[in-house]
């Protein structure tokens, strides 16, 4: 029985490397990336790569030239020039074109706290995730008039042994949050920590990303991929600072007021906290679960944050420090405290 051929565009990110780690163990499957090759050394020896920047779309015609594969996965995607430019090199030469948009693309804040895949796209907050929408737009389009056979993916936050999420922290990522807790420093929670939220281990959202490859009824469909667990921001940092051992230091601020703050440091938080993770989200994968039935949390977040972080304790490369980040927290702390003084000293 001949094997299926999935393309990967990108393919060594959170989400991506837990699908091509599973596809290459199975036999049924023939692995392809496409890629700048940066990461080789992490890719299984089964995968086959092509060494390409696809920006440069006549060489990645060359180097596909005579390809066809029955499953495109595009990871890295972000503008509709993008997209468009995947259409012109795999229109005709791909039984299905998988694109990862982002749960991001929902109203903000959407006439419902449960979302499904019919809620409504936009947000005025975020240009990153109205470029998502034009994408969607786009091959959606292509899918109605010419039967371009897109599927829709749009995950939430999704984490690996190399990240732990969080809803705030700096341009260098989460790890000196982690350190202000092991100091037992204040570390900022957007709003006052009840928004509700969730996060998914890539390995199973794989899962449900497997699930929809070459499933015939997810032409020409969207679907969301995130967990059945929902947690509120202060569960989160709390089972944070449980697994690290320590006590939990929570500052409350608003979103608002870190978003005006962060601006003149380049911090978008208005994007990534107004715009997505200060919003209460519960989303209802029934759609999805119809089609990959197998599809459930398996790794729930006490599990997951202890397997990374015994992976970023063990990884010195994983522990990226961020002291204008740093500073800037405690900038915060110290102008709303000394706020709440001088409030106290007019009554």
């Amino acid at each position: 029985m001949a094997k299926s051929k999935a393309l990967f565009i990108g393919g060594t990110g959170t989400i991506s490397s837990a699908i091509v780690r599973e596809l290459s163990q199975r036999p049924d499957w023939e692995v392809w990336l496409l890629n700048r090759g940066s990461r080789a050394g992490e890719v299984p020896s089964t995968v086959h790569q092509i060494v390409c920047d696809i920006s440069n779309e006549e060489d990645a015609r060359k180097k596909l030239s005579g390809m066809d594969f029955d499953v495109v996965n595009e990871f890295i995607g972000f503008v509709p020039e993008q997209v468009e430019r995947d259409y012109r090199l795999f229109k005709g030469k791909c039984r299905q074109y998988i694109y990862i948009s982002s749960a991001s693309a929902y109203a903000k804040p959407a006439a419902n706290y449960v979302i499904t895949e019919g809620t409504t796209l936009s947000n005025p907050h975020w240009e990153y995730s109205r470029n998502k929408i034009a994408c969607e737009e786009f091959l959606l389009k292509k899918y109605r008039e010419e039967g371009f056979p897109v599927t829709i993916v749009r995950p939430s936050h999704t984490y690996d042994e190399r990240h732990v999420p969080l809803g705030v922290h700096g341009k260098k990522g989460f790890y000196q949050v982690i350190k202000r807790m092991m100091d037992g420093k204040p570390v900022i929670i957007q709003g006052d920590g009840t928004s509700l939220w969730h996060v998914t281990f890539n390995k199973d959202f794989a899962t449900g990303y497997i699930g929809l490859m070459l499933n015939r009824h997810a032409i020409g469909e969207a679907f969301q991929i995130t967990g059945d667990e929902v947690l509120s921001w202060n569960q989160i940092y709390q089972t944070i600072a449980d697994a690290l051992g320590v006590k939990l230091n929570a500052y409350h601020v608003s979103s608002d007021y870190l978003s005006a703050a962060g601006d003149k440091f380049g911090f978008d938080f208005e994007g990534s906290l107004t715009g997505d993770k200060s919003v209460s989200v519960v989303f209802d994968n029934s759609k999805l679960k119809r089609l990959v039935p197998k599809m459930t949390t398996t790794i729930p977040f006490h599990d997951g944050v202890r397997i990374a972080l015994d992976y970023v304790m063990s990884h010195p490369e994983c522990q990226v420090l961020d002291e204008e980040f740093d500073d800037w927290c405690d900038k915060v702390f110290s102008v709303l405290e000394e706020s709440k003084k001088e409030f106290l000293k007019r009554e």
